[in-house]
């Protein structure tokens, strides 16, 4: 899995737009915030990357 890019497609949990995002599969668990491309509000992403090079990734609000 190094250095492959995995495209996930979900929903902003702000503007409910569908977003794609990239995930690094090198990294088994990750945590980061990165812009919505829609209405550029910020989402606090946790993301997952099984054996199998499947991404899990749970998208939420950002607490202030």
């Amino acid at each position: 899995m190094i250095n492959q890019l995995i495209e996930v497609a979900l929903q902003c949990p702000y503007c409910w737009e569908d977003i794609t995002l990239l995930v690094d599969g090198s990294i088994e668990t990750q945590e980061y915030i990165e812009d919505c491309e829609v209405c550029c509000r910020p989402i606090d992403f946790s993301v997952e990357v099984d054996d199998d090079g499947l991404a899990r990734v749970q998208a939420r609000l950002q607490h202030e």
